[in-house]
């Protein structure tokens, strides 16, 4: 292996570390297409493994191969209990002293599939190329063992992206420092979660039962996709989540549709009116508060307008003549500083050839709210509760209204908050942290490219659990491509970003620590 890997090339730092100016050398390159075509068939067997957090035997035969795959690369590991669903932990060598220790965060869970949604089987990954009429077509295994990889060929399987694919670009980066023999330099200590796609309910409890093992000096998270321009990105933020579910209650049965229309309330229609209220025709929240305390410097606007994607990009992409009104904000990267309000579904009856003629009972809807650092969730919960109640409803607290209720109030609804603990807050890190820097540094060298600094995402990770727990900063690194399809069906890894992805975790893990 040692023969066809080139040596590393060693070149100046593109960004300080600390304030004094100090020498500094990083990784620049390396023979990445030689270690994707060894990792690959360790990559197509591990996305050949379902991982659905929905099913403990899907989590412990995925625990257990990550934990002879790293083994393999000499670290040692453990399985973190976790009610059937274990994490897996792994530590390189003996801590050498006087270094950073960094925490990696990953996670191998992945999101439920429909097969029938997929063109290919998701747990059997194939590897495919555009035609010259722009559709997918697949490509023999074998040709990732001939000749150079084509950086647009793309491996298609769940989780391929979101986020087993990071996961092997890790293995991938520590086989090539082995190869080479050179020592990492930071020590290294890896977390790899098992119900990220489930919100990771117990990530925080987890952690405090294994707090002394996590103890780092900053976290890494592999997660994510890259800005749309496919250049370096650095996050320091995430927006939180939290779901609220809301119910309009009608009569106490359904009503036929002929004999009643015009005479019992329709709480379909009254749910759908609320919902509709709630935002402008321009896609701004109307909840008095909403975007209360959220302050943007003129320095960090600009930032993100220079990142922004060109007008016309997400529109393309997601196939819509117009983008919502951004609620304050002038482009997508600045709308996501703000709270956000969507529907995640809406059920009331039957609809379609079975749709039956009475009125609804009740009706019912789920609603998302991104979080930001200046407003807590359980506030932006009690925004919404005011709302409601402002426009006429009385909000119960047991599960149907009682007879009482129902004579009393003429607008009756139930509203619950969703508690996921560990994603309901946001969290942002300052830009300008030793921990940054160090980040920054790694990231630049592979490309000698500074990154793009994403001040927050607009996705949430399960990150409050460490920064609450812990007590530690941590930095989001994206490392898959932007048009992914993660969550989605056909997702899928762009092979360009996997060879640049194990470049710039084996530069981060050579820069020099902070």
């Amino acid at each position: 292996m040692l023969s066809a890997i080139r040596t590393f090339a060693l070149v100046p730092a593109l960004l300080l570390i600390a304030a004094p100016v100090q020498a500094q050398h990083l990784i620049s390159s390396l023979d990445a297409e030689q270690l994707a075509r060894q990792s690959m068939p360790e990559y197509f067997e591990f996305l050949s493994l379902p991982a659905d957090a929905v099913k403990p035997e899907d989590i412990q035969r995925n625990a257990g191969w990550l934990e002879q795959a790293f083994q393999k690369r000499g670290f040692v590991t453990r399985q973190l209990a976790n009610e059937g669903r274990p994490l897996v932990f792994a530590e390189y060598g003996k801590p050498v002293k006087g270094r950073k220790t960094i925490l990696f965060y990953m996670h191998f869970d992945a999101q439920p599939v429909t097969p029938a949604e997929w063109k290919s089987d998701p747990w059997k990954p194939v590897l495919k190329a555009r035609d010259a009429a722009g559709a997918w077509q697949e490509l023999p295994g074998e040709r990732l063992q001939q000749g150079r990889i084509d950086p647009e060929w793309r491996v298609f399987a769940r989780a391929a992206a979101d986020d087993k694919g990071p996961i092997m670009m890790f293995l991938a980066a520590m086989d090539g420092l082995r190869a080479v023999k050179q020592k990492p330099a930071v020590n290294i200590k890896v977390i790899l979660d098992s119900q990220e796609e489930k919100g990771s309910p117990r990530l925080h409890i987890v952690m405090q039962e294994n707090e002394a093992l996590l103890k780092s000096d900053g976290l890494i998270v592999y997660d994510g996709a890259m800005p749309s321009s496919n250049q370096p990105g650095v996050n320091f933020g995430n927006r939180g989540s939290i779901q609220l579910d809301l119910t309009v209650f009608g009569a106490s049965s359904a009503p036929h549709s002929g004999t009643y229309g015009n005479v019992i309330p329709n709480p379909a229609l009254r749910l759908a009116t609320l919902l509709a209220s709630m935002k402008d025709a321009e896609g701004k929240v109307r909840i008095a508060g909403f975007y209360d305390g959220v302050k943007i410097s003129a320095e960090d606007r600009q930032g993100m307008a220079v990142i922004a994607p060109p007008a016309g990009t997400l529109e393309k992409r997601f196939g819509v003549a117009k983008l919502d009104g951004l609620a304050a904000a002038t482009n997508p990267v600045e709308a996501v500083q703000y709270p956000s309000l969507d529907i995640l579904g809406l059920e009331a009856a039957r609809v379609g050839s079975r749709a039956a003629n009475a009125i609804p009972s009740q009706a019912m809807a789920s609603l998302n709210i991104r979080t930001v650092p200046e407003i807590a969730p359980k506030d932006m919960f009690g925004l919404v509760r005011q709302y409601i109640e402002a426009q006429g409803f009385h909000l119960i607290e047991g599960e149907v209204p009682t007879a009482e209720e129902r004579a009393r109030h003429e607008r009756l609804a139930r509203l619950s908050l969703v508690a996921y603990p560990s994603t309901a807050s946001a969290a942002r890190v300052a830009m300008d942290s030793p921990l940054a820097k160090w980040v920054l540094a790694g990231v630049a060298a592979p490309r000698k490219q500074e990154p793009e600094k994403i001040r927050m995402g607009g996705s949430t990770l399960p990150m409050s659990g460490a920064v609450d727990v812990l007590k530690m900063s941590y930095v989001v690194v994206p490392l898959v491509n932007a048009d992914n399809n993660q969550h989605s069906f056909d997702e899928n890894l762009r092979l360009g970003n996997y060879l640049e992805g194990i470049r710039s975790i084996a530069s981060m893990l050579t820069t020099p620590s902070f």
